[in-house]
């Protein structure tokens, strides 16, 4: 590899590779359910990206994955998130992000809820998704290190 374009093609390449793999990591472990294996209370993950707002899914529009079951609104969004879960999946099983910061696992309410970088973030109050957006960085850095040190 003498030539100069090669060498910064493969470090984008593995540099690419990394992060994709910290965010998949990051996101490996268990997911926020209750007793009947339903994640996040039964709302439809999808519904945050594309109707920008919380709605609660249906079971007859479920898809299992991760030993969880995930209802959605409609037979389209339970085949988005069918055929790219980590896309539309929250952050950290979908327990709460400030909670997940402060190295704790917390509940959610699905209406305090936030976008950041295309990533969706649940929170156990409204109050909790402002301070997350007011300054996501810190926050978010400190709940992925939680997340992936955490005894899943």
């Amino acid at each position: 590899m003498n030539n100069p374009r090669l060498w910064i093609v493969a470090i984008i390449v593995g540099l690419a590779g990394v992060v994709t793999f910290s965010m998949l990591a990051a996101d490996a472990g268990p997911v926020n359910t209750d007793r009947n294996s339903v994640a996040i209370k039964g709302y439809d993950t999808v519904a945050y990206f594309t109707m920008g707002r919380a709605v609660q899914g249906k079971p007859e529009f479920e898809h299992i994955w991760q030993d969880a079951r995930w209802h959605f609104t409609s037979a389209e969004h339970r085949d988005l998130f069918a055929g790219n879960p980590n896309r539309y999946a929250p952050r950290y099983g979908g327990y709460c992000a400030g909670g997940m910061a402060l190295g704790r696992k917390a509940r959610i309410d699905p209406d305090a809820w936030a976008i950041v970088d295309d990533q969706l973030y649940l929170n156990y109050s409204k109050k909790d998704r402002d301070a997350l957006v007011e300054n996501p960085a810190p926050k978010i850095a400190d709940a992925d290190r939680n997340w992936a040190g955490m005894d899943h």
